[in-house]
């Protein structure tokens, strides 16, 4: 514990002068001194120009060694008081380098460090207008000739991809590429944002009629603009592709719709991309220094190849392209999968009377979601959370904080509440024949969501209807061969089929780049998403931060963006400054670039 004639914020504000001393005179061995021996730095672009943690007094050390100089961290202030809880000090700080300002977050224990935290917040000399630093807008006296708001906007428009070229091209108009473009367009970065569908939204209009976000509204507030405090807790699709529509517009985003991207590459001798387009029936080549690839968590759908499909008389699709239960009243359905969008849309084709039956192949986590939302969610992104002056900023970072290292040391006793409270259900599962699991480590939800992006569903009605018996379930098998009106299993059994959904998921984001740029670039890059964690569909060595997210790759200029509502929002700051730096000419030495060791 710590000392009580000191407390908490004696103790933050102590350890954080002699950080700050021991940096300032480049001592790097007493910086190094004050963290515990198994410690964690996570720094998002602040020190290192790249998303990483450094694990362990060698590596902060190796770290420090190689960026102390060049940083040139200063100004170390303590924020707020500081708060003590099972021999835990937290502690906010804020903090300088020689190009930015940034944020910090620290965990002491018995005086010393065990996590430290470290954010870019703003790049000097390029700060968001924003506060006293708005535009005025209006230009007042007499301008002979001058143009409005409106008519700057359509000269803009009708230049920027002809005769002026974007710094940054983002391909994906889906939640990603939008909270991205807002940040870039804040900081005065000139992008197109490239999209194949007719309007902003439409990635989430077009999927199934049932699909409703499963995290709370707390969670998933876009950049600058929060949903009013009257927007629901559970939003349906079409509610937020109105949303993302509207954002879009008000934001004034350069929103290429109903392009789609043919071809791309690197220029060597210009140093620019060459992204070939087709809109409104004409190729465009637009030149960006920058390019970047916002297209959710995955790439293609898998759609596996069985035996016989060729064949098959009914509707098959693959989920994403699932068009809602309505045609499907009286009919026999086989969904393939038991992950999200499996368990939507049994639940769905089962409320409008049809016949259907989920396949389940492997164990499946299942957290029902008024559980997740008290247990896991609540103590950062709730009303509550909120009146304890948590908003989703001060969550985000919260979240940042814990290195994925110890990630599931945090989730495990969750899972393990979870498993008491929501007990019932989960037995009345198992004995329907439901392969339950809860991660490799009892870990839960967000690991299985990190590590592998699959294997879990938050329950939001669906586990009701399979513990009961009213959507049928044959788990522990695969489809072996299909036939023109029926699968058979691989135990045998035969199930009349109408409809085929296969909700199997999507491939690596780096699938992309092998059909627009080339295989050999998608191979270099590696596979994306994933934690390098050895637990299953997550392939080691570790890494310690997700692959190729929000960071440098191992192609220069080349970029990714996506994941979760919140995770598009708290990471398109880093990447945000990032392109800005590259834009302004700053030097950006990424330290440690994280190498490539699978493909797709």
């Amino acid at each position: 514990m710590t000392d009580p004639t000191t407390g908490p914020t004696r103790a933050a504000a102590t350890w954080l002068a002699d950080f700050a001393a021991a940096l300032a005179r480049g001592d790097v061995d007493a910086a190094v001194s004050l963290f515990e021996a198994d410690s964690y730095w996570r720094d998002l672009v602040a020190f290192t120009w790249n998303i990483r943690t450094q694990e362990g007094a060698g590596a902060i050390r190796a770290m420090l060694q190689a960026r102390l100089a060049d940083a040139q961290p200063t100004a170390f202030a303590l924020e707020g008081e500081a708060t003590e809880a099972d021999g835990v000090v937290d502690a906010w700080f804020s903090f300088e380098t020689r190009v930015a300002r940034g944020r910090g977050h620290l965990r002491l224990r018995g005086g010393k460090a065990w996590t430290l935290l470290t954010t870019m917040t703003e790049l000097k000399g390029f700060e968001e207008k924003t506060g006293e630093n708005r535009i005025k807008g209006a230009e007042h006296g007499v301008h002979k000739g001058r143009k409005n708001w409106l008519e700057k906007r359509r000269d803009e428009e009708a230049a920027l991809g002809y005769t002026e070229q974007p710094e940054v091209v983002i391909i994906g108009g889906g939640q990603g590429g939008i909270a991205l473009g807002a940040r870039l367009r804040r900081l005065g970065v000139p992008t197109i944002i490239v999209e194949r569908n007719a309007k902003p939204g439409d990635s989430w209009r077009k999927r199934y009629k049932s699909l409703c976000l499963h995290d709370p509204v707390w969670y998933d507030h876009l950049p600058y603009m929060p949903f009013p405090d009257d927007w629901p807790v559970f939003a349906p699709k079409d509610k937020i592709g109105d949303w993302l529509e509207m954002y879009t517009k008000i934001m004034e985003l350069n929103y290429w719709s109903s392009t789609n991207a043919k071809k791309a590459r690197f220029d060597e001798a210009t140093q620019r991309w060459e992204v070939t387009v087709e809109r409104e029936g004409r190729q465009v080549v637009l030149r960006p220094k920058q390019l970047v690839f916002a297209l959710g968590v995955s790439g293609y759908p898998n759609v596996p190849k069985i035996a016989g499909a060729g064949n098959f008389k009914g509707d098959q699709h693959h989920s994403s392209q699932h068009p809602g239960p309505e045609a499907y009243a009286g009919k026999k359905c086989v969904v393939l999968g038991s992950n999200n969008s499996a368990h939507d849309i049994c639940a769905a084709l089962w409320e409008h009377g049809a016949d259907v039956t989920m396949i389940q192949r492997s164990s499946t986590h299942i957290a029902p979601s008024q559980s997740l939302m008290e247990l896991a969610l609540g103590g950062l992104y709730s009303e509550q959370a909120v009146k304890n002056g948590i908003d989703h900023h001060k969550g985000d970072l919260i979240f940042a904080s814990v290195p994925y290292k110890i990630m599931h040391t945090f989730h495990i006793p969750v899972y393990e509440e979870m498993k008491k409270r929501d007990a019932d259900l989960y037995a009345r599962l198992e004995k329907a024949g439901f392969l339950l699991d809860f991660g490799v480590d009892g870990s839960g939800l967000f690991m299985k969501y990190l590590r592998r992006g699959s294997g879990y569903y938050i329950d939001v009605g669906a586990s009701e209807l399979v513990a009961n018996g009213s959507i049928h379930l044959k788990s522990g098998v695969n489809i072996e061969r299909v036939n023109e009106r029926s699968v058979t299993l691989t135990d045998g059994t035969e199930l009349p089929a109408d409809l085929l959904v296969y909700a199997t998921g999507y491939g690596s984001m780096n699938g992309w780049l092998a059909d627009l740029i080339s295989p050999e670039i998608a191979d270099k890059v590696g596979k994306c998403w994933g934690l390098g964690s050895g637990t299953p569909k997550d392939p080691g060595p570790w890494e310690g931060e997700l692959r190729n997210m929000w960071k440098p790759t191992q192609v220069e200029n080349l970029w990714f963006h996506g994941g979760n509502l919140h995770q598009s929002r708290h990471y398109s700051q880093f990447l945000a400054l990032q392109l800005k730096a590259r834009m302004e000419g700053i030097d950006t030495p990424v330290y440690e670039r994280a190498p490539s060791y699978h493909t797709r």
